[in-house]
């Protein structure tokens, strides 16, 4: 069975961190809907004065955050002591747990093109140990077809196995799909789908989803993507709805408004961090 879209949320200007300009997609009042996705931005700019003052080192508990950079360069900076840089087709991913203190800069490019999604964690799993990966692009599968390619960036694509993450299981794809044709691509039917318009504009089942656009996908095993006269870039994003109670402050997000108003407590008394201490 085809799976059908049943919802669409498209992107509204925002600006974040010191003055970055992106495009916000899913937030506060999406949460529900597209769990376990909490926040999904979109940068697309050829103007470095759009993004170069970055996100100064700030706070996360609760969540995991997920940056991928398909044009352009990213650099983390942690309080466990981690520093990389991420560049064209690599992937961050920050497991906040108990607490992480970061930063994120954005260096000037000709194109900056990515995604930042925000991942919750299950109740179990808020205040785990915080951690830091990146994905380069030697660990990241492609497959190529007669009418495109698509980038494992994490979670399983067929028999194939990419990066995994410890505590939500996510299958993340980047599509690319070639003008005038169109892109089969099975799912677990198990797992909630949601789909981002990167670049261009497709169709599913009939339905026009412009560039900078979030779906929800209906229950199935299959989904056809289709495009007309320009190049599309698709991201496919699966997991499995974790469906608790939310309570959203800022960076953080707990299960209760006691949980949070206790984090932010520990961030007025410097005891936040239960692991690293150097930024």
């Amino acid at each position: 069975m085809r799976r059908t879209i049943e919802s669409k949320v498209r992107g509204s200007n925002a600006i974040d961190g010191a003055g970055v300009h992106l495009v916000r997609v899913l937030g506060h009042n999406t949460v529900k809907e597209y769990d376990p996705i909490l926040m999904l931005d979109s940068f697309d700019s050829t103007d470095p004065k759009d993004y170069i003052a970055g996100f100064p080192m700030h706070p996360h508990r609760g969540i995991e955050t997920i940056s991928y950079i398909y044009k352009g360069k990213m650099t983390h900076r942690d309080s466990l002591g981690n520093e990389d840089t991420i560049s064209d087709g690599e992937v961050q991913w920050m497991t906040a747990g108990s607490g992480i203190l970061h930063e994120e800069k954005l260096p000037a490019t000709d194109r900056m093109l990515g995604v930042q999604l925000w991942l919750n964690l299950p109740k179990k799993d808020k205040m785990v140990s915080p951690e830091y990966h990146s994905i380069k692009n030697h660990q990241i599968k492609e497959f190529e077809f007669e009418n495109g390619k698509l980038r494992l960036l994490a979670g399983k694509y067929n028999d194939e196995v990419g990066f995994e993450g410890k505590y939500v299981s996510l299958d993340y794809y980047d599509i690319h799909i070639n003008k005038n044709s169109e892109f089969k691509v099975k799912s677990d039917q198990d797992k909630e789908v949601i789909l981002f318009t990167l670049v261009g504009d497709i169709e599913i089942e009939g339905e026009l989803v412009k560039e900078k656009t979030a779906v929800r996908m209906s229950k199935g095993e299959e989904i056809v993507i289709k495009n007309k006269d320009k190049n599309a870039q698709v991201l496919y994003i699966a997991g499995r709805k974790i469906d608790e109670p939310i309570s959203w402050g800022g960076p953080i997000v707990m299960n209760t408004k006691d949980e949070l108003r206790n984090a932010f407590a520990e961030l007025d008394r410097g005891t936040f961090l239960r692991e690293g201490v150097e930024y």
